[in-house]
């Protein structure tokens, strides 16, 4: 038996995320199909964590168990044959039998891209979330300072969330921008609550309003309260950049 590794980027907007779902495309399935197609059975691709309804991913990382004798240059290039255009299987290697794409991993750094600009764009409006308003980048990086640590993440928990423990680690957190009117958030942070980073960006937009200011927001995240925090930021603007081993 051979334990495949992948690195997988795909655009996630035509599907209702990575985990398999009774009803709807997923990335999961739409990978598993086209492994069966070509290795003539099932075969369970399991991945670093789940991608929400309509979130990309530069760098997913996912593995699966094998004993195909077929060489992996062709089944990569079968893969990406089979696979829509908006998946594609960046690598595939052979990896030790003890690695486990998810249960390995030691950190994840997610970024969302927002669009900052009156004017709408025909080409960024499936990958980030354009914000109309002017939005002040140092308020929001003060205010997110305090995300850096091990805290109660409640207030941006979102609902349906089956974990035991709201309680996780923050690496980092950056508030960045690029070239225009981009602004960067990236976060890197052992794992994640359901909707954590887009809950805790859409807070941080408000205190870039200034409908909150830098102290305020500490007190949103002290609340452990989820009603005190902003909106969830949708989806499109959300990207899993890297999954560190």
């Amino acid at each position: 038996m051979k334990n495949i590794k992948m690195i997988i980027s795909y655009d996630g907007g035509n599907y209702i995320g990575w985990q398999l779902q009774a009803t709807g495309d997923t990335i999961q399935g739409v990978i598993e199909a086209a492994l069966g197609q070509i290795l003539n059975r099932h075969t369970r691709v399991i991945g670093s964590g789940r991608t929400d309804a309509g979130v990309h991913a530069l760098n997913q990382v996912a593995h699966f168990v094998t004993d195909s004798t077929l060489d992996l240059a062709s089944l990569h290039r079968g893969l990406n044959r089979l696979l829509p255009r908006d998946i594609v299987i960046k690598e595939m290697v052979e990896v030790s039998p003890d690695f486990h794409a998810r249960y390995s991993a030691r950190s994840r750094i997610y970024q969302y891209l927002v669009w900052n600009n009156r004017v709408r764009s025909p080409f960024y409006r499936r990958f980030s979330w354009q914000v109309r308003e002017h939005l002040d980048s140092d308020a929001m990086r003060r205010a997110s300072g305090c995300l850096v640590g091990w805290h109660d993440f409640a207030s941006f928990q979102g609902a349906g969330s089956a974990c035991r423990s709201s309680e996780r680690e923050i690496l980092r957190w950056t508030v960045g921008g690029r070239a225009g009117r981009w602004i960067v958030f990236t976060v890197e942070a052992n794992s994640f609550l359901r909707h954590m980073v887009r809950n805790i960006v859409g807070t941080l937009i408000e205190v870039g309003r200034g409908g909150l200011t830098p102290a305020e927001f500490r007190v949103v995240l002290e609340a452990r309260d989820r009603s005190r925090a902003g909106i969830t930021a949708p989806p499109q603007g959300l990207f899993l950049k890297e999954v560190r081993y």
